[in-house]
């Protein structure tokens, strides 16, 4: 029996000598030269693990409820026997690719986790299928997320790549986990959800398909259908009203609606598409659907066309994203440090490694060059430290308060304790040690924190930077480390001891040529006889400039000390405003010293001293050994490499074999 369906330019025969062997529908020899070698290079590319670098590429994703007839659908597109049953038959991902070639190519063969099952009977499919699925799986009933890949290579077999997906199910059974639907609803989603995918749904004819589980997943990422075909099965058990759900479209499907007949019990595959032939051509309800909506054969070439288009669009995204790829890990590989292979590349290796520290460090420190941090404002460390200095000084200036409320009050007191010590009509030097000493225990603290706050500052930059030349050489890492840490902790207390020292000075010596000083005095002293005229005339408060404005309440009036008190809280004021700068300027001033020695001299001398320092040169390839993880990330860019190169050779191939045709 012949029969012969006419869709555009492609004729489909069924009575090709190889369907009485149960073989697929014939396609088209032409269509096929320009769809084989873009099913070749996808499966080549997929094949090569180029999904794994992030370059996505299109795929026909079969999704269905359970007990839809999906494998049923996948059996009389391949023309092989699946596994079946009861329950859910597909518990992994199963990559099918279809292949048409010459008879004495014929081949069927497995891959799954690296592995590879060849030389499977088509008798086989189905065992040796259940028997990969229990491997990945378990032999349960539960799923699993490692995809198989089953490579099917026979004469008259339509050219297509599809990935079936276990079928959803709500309820789990007796023996599979509470959170199946879960794993599956996962899983599913997964596939469906790139853009480049077109899916498969498989709808029973009898469903309601708005209520179809698998609508809904793929509406979740498809709302309005565009790159959704509908394949609906068992039209033979519920005939009637299909012709209105495949023309009314209640779910938005883009690439419309593709009804079939599945085999039934021991039919053959041709048997079965002789009797797919007949329903549709005499059933009184099927008859009435467009014949470019009907059968197998249509089903496959949709398919084919699908994904011909679908493939055909991606590639020129797919050959650029390969480059962008390529290029960013060729970028991370060169970024790697050398592969040392003997003592003397071990020791130019250390040396430049001591010379790039050196360098950055002085960028940062002495040059304030952020070029190598510009993301990393904390590492920009002369605007850093500037702020900390800036703060500090602020500190200086705002940690006296001259508190109007009780104006004199100390100063008056300490001059009747001093009288007798001094000439009279003299300023006594111990009140004035005594008051700026007072105040420098006052500032003690801060100018203390100040050189510990900036010492913790470098030493977290030295060992960001130290951490980013070495960290793939856990041994030179770890000696480095601990040389600058010695070093650090060293300059650290060397610091807080000058600032004791320079406040022990300020405390002991009151000295100043600063001309600043007596400016300072003199505005000061002018002040007081606005001051003392304020008193006389029992004012009950004056306003002093610098000072704010004074309850003269709380002055002790009529006292002899008064004016001479005044004069001196006015030469306090005025030798403090130096101090004052003194601090300001010189601590910062050693702490930058200080640092900049450190980096011109200090650290990469002492990290030489602690590698090398003992003689052992020759042990220097077991120091810059590199780490597990960086040998782990340096195998796994090589491989990335080595696949992306492959990816861009084959995809150029075929671009160019597809220009020929």
């Amino acid at each position: 029996m012949a029969y012969t369906e006419e869709r555009g330019n492609m004729t489909q025969i069924l009575d090709s000598p190889d369907i009485e062997n149960g073989e697929t529908l014939s396609l088209s020899e032409s269509y096929n030269e320009r769809i084989r070698p873009l099913l070749d290079t996808v499966d080549t590319l997929r094949r090569l693990g180029v999904m794994k670098e992030g370059i996505n590429l299109p795929s026909i994703v079969v999704i269905g409820d359970q007990s839809s007839g999906k494998s049923s659908v996948l059996e009389s597109l391949t023309g092989i026997s699946l596994p079946r049953g009861q329950g859910i038959c597909t518990r992994v991902p199963v990559v099918v690719r279809l292949q048409n070639c010459k008879p004495e190519e014929r081949q069927i063969f497995i891959e799954y986790n690296g592995k590879k099952r060849s030389s499977i009977a088509e008798s086989s499919i189905a065992e040796t299928l259940n028997s990969v699925t229990e491997e990945i799986a378990g032999t349960g009933k539960g799923i699993g997320d490692t995809p198989v890949t089953l490579n099917i290579c026979k004469p008259n077999a339509p050219d297509l790549t599809m990935i079936d997906l276990p079928g959803i199910s709500r309820v789990p059974v007796h023996g599979q986990p509470q959170d199946m639907y879960e794993q599956i609803s996962r899983i599913i989603m997964q596939y469906i959800a790139p853009k480049q995918n077109i899916i498969l749904n498989v709808l029973p004819a009898a469903a309601d398909f708005p209520a179809c589980e698998s609508i809904k997943m793929s509406q979740r990422v498809d709302k309005k259908g565009e790159r959704t075909l509908a394949v609906v099965t068992k039209v033979d058990k519920a005939p009637k009203g299909v012709l209105e759900k495949v023309t009314d479209d209640a779910v938005n499907i883009g690439f419309e609606y593709v009804c079939v007949r599945n085999r039934v019990g021991n039919e053959t595959n041709f048997q079965a598409r002789q009797m797919e032939y007949e329903l549709f051509t005499k059933d009184p309800d099927l008859s009435k659907i467009d014949k470019t909506m009907v059968g197998i054969p249509v089903l496959a070439q949709k398919l084919i066309e699908i994904q011909m288009i679908g493939i055909s669009k991606r590639l020129p995204k797919i050959v650029k994203n390969i480059d962008v790829t390529l290029s960013k890990r060729q970028s991370e590989l060169n970024a790697l440090p050398r592969n040392i292979s003997n003592s003397g590349e071990a020791m130019i290796e250390f040396m430049r490694l001591m010379d790039s520290i050196k360098c950055i460090l002085h960028k940062l420190v002495v040059q304030g060059d952020i070029e190598l941090f510009s993301a990393a404002p904390e590492m920009h460390c002369i605007a850093c430290l500037h702020r900390m200095f800036e703060s500090y000084s602020h500190d200086l200036s705002t940690a006296i308060e001259e508190t109007p409320g009780e104006f004199l009050a100390e100063e008056v007191k300490l001059m009747e304790e001093a009288q007798g010590i001094s000439l009279h009509n003299s300023l006594p030097h111990s009140v004035l040690a005594s008051l700026i000493q007072s105040r420098i225990e006052i500032v003690s603290e801060r100018s203390r924190d100040i050189a510990i706050r900036a010492c913790e500052y470098i030493d977290k930059v030295v060992c960001r930077v130290i951490d980013s030349e070495t960290q793939c050489y856990p041994l030179l890492h770890s000696a480095s480390r601990r040389a600058f840490q010695a070093l650090i902790d060293r300059k650290k207390e060397e610091c807080i001891q000058f600032v004791l020292d320079s406040l022990q000075k300020q405390k002991t010596i009151f000295f100043t040529m600063n001309p600043g000083y007596l400016e300072s005095q003199q505005n000061w002293q002018g002040l007081r006889k606005t001051f003392m005229k304020a008193i006389k005339q029992n004012q009950s408060s004056v306003m002093l400039k610098g000072i704010g404005e004074i309850n003269l309440q709380t002055v002790p009036k009529g006292h002899n000390q008064l004016e001479a008190a005044f004069e001196m809280k006015m030469s306090v004021m005025a030798y403090w405003s130096m101090v004052k700068m003194r601090l300001a300027d010189e601590i910062p001033l050693h702490l930058r010293f200080t640092f900049h020695q450190m980096v011109q001299n200090d650290i990469v001398n002492l990290i030489v001293k602690e590698v090398v320092g003992t003689g052992e040169s020759a042990k220097m390839g077991d120091i810059l050994e590199e780490s597990p993880i960086t040998t782990t990330k340096r195998r796994k860019l090589l491989q990335s490499v080595d696949t992306l190169r492959e990816s861009k050779s084959t995809l150029s191939e075929i671009i160019g074999k597809l220009r020929e045709v």
